[in-house]
């Protein structure tokens, strides 16, 4: 008798206070010059970090003049931001999520195809 496979948990991370869920973004693997770089290297020597916010702290039932739901986060659902790479929680199930305070983002990055900088 074939036995199915056990659910994998699914986990949804709501993230409160000033804080947001990131998932970090893999950058070209080459160096200025061209070369390809094994993985990891441009990480390891990297003092900041590049990721995509996916979940922001929102207002909770009772908060005075926030409407349930609302980003209180400051930052865009989205939007892709820079980091230091000490910085943030790493998520236990999950190498490329990152709970991350606010105060701790350096800039939020607009992407811009080149196309559009004439």
């Amino acid at each position: 008798m074939p036995v199915d496979p056990p659910q994998k948990t699914v986990r949804y991370i709501q993230p409160l206070g000033p804080r947001i869920l990131v998932r970090l973004v893999k950058l070209d693997a080459r160096s200025d010059a061209g070369l390809y770089l094994p993985e990891g290297v441009k990480e390891k020597n990297a003092q900041a970090l590049y990721g995509e916010v996916v979940e922001v702290a929102r207002a909770e039932a009772g908060e005075e003049d926030k409407t349930l739901g609302a980003n209180v986060s400051g930052v865009p659902l989205g939007a892709f931001v820079l980091f230091p790479k000490e910085d943030g929680l790493p998520v236990p199930w999950d190498d490329e999520l990152r709970l991350l305070e606010v105060k701790s983002v350096y800039a939020i990055v607009e992407e811009v195809e080149p196309d559009d900088l004439q």
